[in-house]
């Protein structure tokens, strides 16, 4: 069974960076599918980011340019540097994964979630 753990949420000025990290266990990250989700109040669940297991990334286009993906094998950990934040960024970030066995990057939901980071820009 996998776990998801985050960290890194915050408050931060508008303009300011925050490094959101998502530590695995019950499985190494180079075996799993792993998304960045966030949830404002009102708003549906939307994927902000995501990293394969061979390191292909995906962005929103909502992020693209100030947010990047990336993950330390030796950690077990993905990371989400989120820069240039604008309190539209303001959500609850979650992490997800699913096992890239067999399954095409972005093809299939995923199983496994964290309980989520605030994350509040002002």
């Amino acid at each position: 069974h996998v776990q998801l753990v985050e960290s890194g949420g915050g408050s931060v000025q508008a303009g300011g960076s925050l490094t959101l990290s998502c530590t695995a266990s019950g499985s190494t990250v180079v075996a799993l599918h792993t998304a960045w989700y966030r949830q404002a109040p009102g708003n549906d669940c939307e994927e902000v980011s995501s990293i394969s297991s061979d390191g292909t990334t995906y962005y929103a286009d909502s992020v693209k340019g100030r947010f990047t993906i990336s993950q330390d094998n030796a950690k077990n950990t993905v990371y989400l540097q989120m820069d240039s934040l604008t309190p539209e960024d303001t959500a609850m970030y979650y992490c997800a994964a699913g096992s890239s066995r067999g399954v095409p990057f972005r093809e299939r939901g995923y199983p496994y979630w964290g309980q989520g980071t605030q994350v509040t820009v002002s």
